[in-house]
C-alpha cells in the first residue's frame, strides 16, 4: 500500500494530465452523497455561511467553525481529497497562520486565501475590495511559512483586466502550489492568465448563475487548468429539491407522496450514513500518513 500525507496526495493531483474536480459540500449529509461520486471535497465558504449560519457570504464564518466542520469531514472521509476555503485568513496574517495550522492538524488535504478585504464578498458577486498587493504577499508568506504539507492556493478576486495579470503573475512568483483568480469572465481571460502564470497550476471556481462561463472539464484540461472547484451544486439542488417537495406536500394536504424507484427514502437515506459511521472509514489521527 501506497502512503501519503494529504498535501501531497492533492499536490501529486494537481499535477497530473487534466483537470482534477471537487465539489463543494456545505454539511455532512452532502459530503456523504459527494463521496459516492467524486473522490475531492471542497469546503465552500458559500456553502457555510448558507447552512451554519443561514447568512450570505460576505463574512460571518467564525474560523473555529470552518476547523471543525473539516474535523467532521475528515474523520468521517479520510481517503478523499479536502480543499478548504479560508476566505481572507479570518482577518489578519496571525490568525490565518493558526487556522492553516488548525487545518493541516485536521486533515485538510489544502486552504484558498484570497486577498480581499473586509466587507468581503462572494467571488463572483459585485461590490468586492482588494487589498494591497504588498499586504496580501505579507500574509500569504506567513501562511507559506507555517504550512508543514498543506497545499495552498494564492486568490485575487481583482476585476480589472490588467490588475489581474499583475497580481496572477506576482502569486504564480510565490511558493504558492496553486493560483485562483476567482470570478475570471471569459475562456481568452484563462489563456491570458495562463501565459502570466508559466507552470503554475491554475484554479477554476464554477458557481452555478455565477460571473465565469459553463466550461467541462475537458475544455478546461485543454486551457490549462488544473483544478476545477464546484461551490455549490450540492446546496442549490437541495434548495430546489426541498422547495419542490414542501410545495407538494403543501398542495396533497399534507399527505406524504408515495416512494418512487429510485427516490430516497428511510432506508435508503441510512444506508448512506451508514457508511460514514463505518470504523473502517475513520482515522485514528487525522494529521498521520494516510493510505493513496
Amino acid at each position: 500500500m501506497v502512503y501519503r500525507t494529504y498535501g501531497t496526495a492533492l499536490r501529486e493531483a494537481v499535477n497530473e494530465p487534466g483537470t482534477t474536480p471537487l465539489i463543494g459540500v456545505h454539511d455532512m449529509h452532502s459530503a456523504a452523497v459527494a463521496v459516492q461520486h467524486y473522490d475531492g471535497l471542497f469546503l465552500s465558504g458559500f456553502g457555510l455561511a448558507a447552512s451554519h449560519y443561514g447568512l450570505p457570504d460576505i463574512g460571518y464564518i467564525a474560523w473555529p467553525d470552518v476547523v471543525a466542520f473539516a474535523h467532521r469531514i475528515r474523520t468521517a472521509f479520510p481517503d478523499v481529497h479536502l480543499l478548504v476555503d479560508i476566505d481572507d485568513g479570518y482577518v489578519d496574517a496571525h490568525v490565518a497562520c493558526h487556522v492553516a495550522r488548525q487545518l493541516e492538524a485536521a486533515g485538510a488535504s489544502g486552504v484558498i486565501l484570497e486577498d480581499q478585504k473586509r466587507p468581503r464578498r462572494c467571488g463572483h458577486v459585485d461590490g468586492k475590495q482588494i487589498l494591497p498587493l504588498t499586504e496580501y504577499l505579507d500574509k500569504l508568506h506567513a501562511v507559506l511559512d507555517t504550512r508543514n504539507d498543506l497545499l495552498v492556493v494564492a486568490r485575487t478576486d481583482a476585476t480589472d483586466q490588467d490588475e489581474i495579470l499583475r497580481r496572477a503573475a506576482a502569486l504564480a512568483a510565490t511558493d504558492a502550489d496553486v493560483v485562483l483568480v476567482d470570478g475570471v469572465r471569459t475562456t481568452d481571460a484563462i489563456r491570458e492568465i495562463r501565459k502570466v502564470t508559466g507552470g503554475k497550476p491554475l484554479l477554476f471556481n464554477q458557481i452555478k448563475g455565477g460571473k465565469s462561463p459553463r466550461l467541462s472539464l475537458t475544455e478546461l484540461g485543454e486551457l490549462g487548468v488544473n483544478i476545477a472547484i464546484y461551490s455549490t451544486p450540492c446546496l442549490f439542488a437541495a434548495q430546489d429539491a426541498m422547495d419542490r417537495a414542501l410545495r407538494d406536500l403543501k398542495a396533497a394536504d399534507g399527505r406524504l407522496p408515495a416512494p418512487e424507484p429510485g427516490s430516497t427514502d428511510v432506508a435508503s437515506c441510512l444506508e448512506l450514513l451508514s457508511r460514514s459511521a463505518s470504523p473502517q472509514r475513520r482515522l485514528k489521527a487525522p494529521d498521520t500518513r494516510v493510505p493513496w
